[in-house]
């Protein structure tokens, strides 16, 4: 088993620069998304991969991680930006949301290790929440529309890309269309039933598991009660998974140790990993939940 504290770990790829915000704006009920200009990080990051943004100012003092949504390319095509987007929730993100073009913030990343290149036929991404953020870069790469990485890394494409995503009600959506225009097959649940399958986005998953024709790979990522519970589906199945942990976190370089998870060893026992940087990408089946 690799050693924990090995440099492999660490964020060494990563680096901080001051950004400006180029669009700030309401995307869904309660939802952003953020632009800002930054090459060098557009250039590195990979999908999965998160980032921390900070505001100047000493309150709210420490940063917020954030999955990258999407790079964008200049007129050249050359790597110039990165989006987010974001769920005001807390106080970070209601000062976030009323950042203004113009203003600038301190980024540091690209960090964790994001989701492995591994080929597969069929993949599913699986959504709860605002968990939908860092699977549109994923979907993108791996159905041949944009690469990530410095040098760009080569991905075996997918046959089918299904996003099954689920919110409380239909206003909470967000980047639906950005999905559909990719060619993603995107099927949505609400709790209320006011858009898509009334009920809960686990609920989607059955029926897709009953076309054996293609492999399958599942990625989730949402609250913890809904990853369990494709956990649980996937591992019935026989399908691999993958969950992005939405650990809240301080420092994002595994430093403060504030954002471990219990993960389970080769001997049978489970140890505490950092989300940020042994994660936030884990096999769903080395959880424990």
């Amino acid at each position: 088993m690799p050693n924990p504290l090995h440099a492999a770990h660490y964020a060494d790829a990563a680096l901080q620069r001051q950004v400006t915000i180029v669009e700030n704006v309401p995307v869904a009920e309660q939802t952003y998304r953020l632009r800002f200009g930054c090459p060098e990080l557009a250039a590195r990051i990979l999908p999965g991969q998160f980032l921390m943004l900070r505001l100047e100012r000493n309150d709210p003092l420490i940063g917020r991680a954030f999955a990258l949504y999407q790079t964008l390319d200049s007129a050249s095509g050359a790597p110039w930006g990165v989006e987010v987007v974001y769920w005001v929730k807390g106080k970070f993100t209601q000062e976030l949301a009323h950042c203004p073009p113009g203003q600038s913030l301190m980024v540091w990343g690209p960090l964790g290790n994001g989701f492995p290149a591994d080929p597969i036929a069929h993949l599913i991404l699986v959504a709860g929440g605002i968990g939908q953020t860092p699977f549109l870069s994923l979907a993108a790469e791996f159905l041949g529309r944009r690469r990530y990485g410095e040098p760009a890394r080569s991905v075996p494409l997918a046959r089918h890309v299904t996003l099954c995503y689920g919110a409380r009600r239909a206003a909470l959506f967000a980047g639906v269309e950005d999905f559909q225009a990719l060619g993603v097959d995107v099927r949505l649940a609400t709790d209320d039933g006011s858009r898509g399958h009334p009920g809960r986005v686990t609920e989607l998953l059955p029926p897709l598991f009953e076309n054996t024709e293609l492999p399958m790979r599942v990625v989730a990522c949402g609250p913890e009660v809904m990853l369990r519970a494709v956990a649980e589906l996937t591992a019935q199945e026989n399908v691999p998974c993958q969950v992005s942990l939405e650990t809240p976190m301080a420092c994002g370089i595994g430093i403060c140790f504030s954002c471990v998870t219990r993960v389970k060893d080769q001997e049978g026992g489970w140890d505490w990993k950092r989300t940020c940087v042994e994660g936030p990408v884990f096999d769903a089946e080395r959880i424990v939940w």
